[in-house]
């Protein structure tokens, strides 16, 4: 709840945003208000960078409010970017909610959108999707490969990172 001089308004937040507000007096959040003929719906974001995100999906046909918010709240804004200018549709499609014929759409209508703002680094090598199929494919979820690979050298082949984050994870 959003309280503005003693009205109350509901908003739809990211769990970010949320952990933010929790145990706090008084936080500060990002807005974004959807205006449709039936409804005024407010959306609350932890920062700048997820409600920009949040707009940028909106864009995609077919991508209403409810999908972008799904989107936005399943992995940090940096993480999303870097899976549209690796084209990862998978990373998208592990989303509740999301096919692949969406995840398609919103790699591609954001792909050249957003490709300034994601730089060589962090978009990282090829290899990289590599090491994470491969242990998404060893019972891993999505999350959890990637989460197991963000502390492993991108720089070291596929099969070294695998080895090294399943070494880690032991």
């Amino acid at each position: 709840m959003l309280d503005v001089g003693g009205v109350g308004y509901l908003l739809a937040v990211t769990p970010t945003a949320a952990r933010k507000a929790v145990g706090a007096d008084e936080v500060t959040l990002e807005t974004y208000l959807h205006v449709r003929e039936d409804a005024l719906q407010l959306y609350g974001f932890a920062d700048g960078e997820e409600r920009e995100l949040f707009g940028n999906l909106l864009s995609v046909s077919g991508v209403g409010p409810k999908v972008a918010l799904a989107i936005v709240s399943g992995s940090r804004p940096a993480e999303l970017r870097r899976a549209i200018a690796l084209e990862d549709t998978a990373r998208f499609e592990a989303i509740p909610g999301i096919g692949r014929k969406t995840a398609q759409r919103v790699v591609l209508e954001l792909k050249e959108k957003l490709a300034s703002g994601v730089t060589a680094l962090e978009a990282g090598p090829s290899g990289e999707l590599v090491a994470r199929d491969a242990l998404v494919e060893l019972g891993y979820s999505l999350v959890e490969a990637e989460r197991a690979l963000a502390d492993v050298d991108p720089e070291l082949p596929p099969e070294e990172r695998v080895r090294l984050a399943l070494r880690r994870a032991a």
